[in-house]
């Protein structure tokens, strides 16, 4: 089972979060500040951050910008508000999803899983490395580059670009994008779409504002070229 650390101030929540997760089966690290948190990630090595947005001190995306600094650690957020503007800036840090509070544990553990799930490319005969311009993605190692050099990618962002390009110039939009990419099969948040893909662009794109690969198609959604 996935090893999740979770940094929540809230005793009752923190408790509560971790009870679940631990009747689940996962190994479960607390911390109630940003710091303690951060001190926790290289001797605990969690394959999941939780991350609680409102901490007092180094808050939540603070903390967030400071891991995708070096390690593309799949992220979490839990906040209080689903449209709290600080939200989006979380999701701009890096974060892969959110998770209004309070939350049952199933859905939390649900959300766990669909961040961590390997991609499952659809049957049929596919090469090893597909090659889109300057960009080279292998689909069996799950790894992208963009000239030669590798590109750090985190999961949410990986899984929308392998997405897009199972199927270069078809249109996806923002729902359907949620339902593949993130496994929400519900009216989610087109804020997790569109966060993500000003993300990918910054890494993917020469010039991000006039991107070549993941292109708006306004009122109808995203699709990857033609190039």
């Amino acid at each position: 089972m996935p090893r999740v650390l979770l940094i929540e101030d809230d005793p009752s929540v923190r408790e509560g979060v971790e009870l679940g997760l631990r009747r689940r089966g996962h190994e479960v690290r607390t911390a109630a500040t940003g710091e303690a948190g951060l001190a926790a990630l290289g001797e605990f090595r969690p394959d999941l951050l939780l991350l609680d947005l409102m901490l007092p001190g180094m808050n939540g995306v603070q903390v967030c910008r400071r891991v995708r600094e070096d390690s593309q650690l799949p992220i979490i957020m839990l906040t209080a508000r689903g449209d709290d503007f600080d939200v989006v800036v979380g999701l701009e840090a890096g974060a892969d999803d959110y998770i209004v509070k309070p939350a049952r544990t199933e859905v939390i553990e649900a959300r766990i899983r669909a961040v961590l799930r390997r991609i499952e490319e659809p049957g049929g005969s596919r090469p090893a490395v597909e090659h889109h311009g300057a960009l080279s993605v292998d689909r069996a190692g799950l790894t992208v580059a963009k000239n030669g050099e590798r590109l750090a990618l985190a999961p949410s962002e990986l899984k929308l670009l392998l997405h897009l390009t199972a199927a270069p110039e078809q249109v996806f939009s923002r729902q359907q994008l949620l339902e593949h990419v993130w496994e929400h099969n519900y009216h989610g948040d087109a804020r997790l779409v569109d966060a993500c893909v000003r993300r990918l662009r910054a890494k993917v794109e020469d010039t991000p504002g006039d991107p070549r690969y993941i292109q708006t198609l306004r009122g109808f959604g995203y699709r990857f070229g033609p190039l």
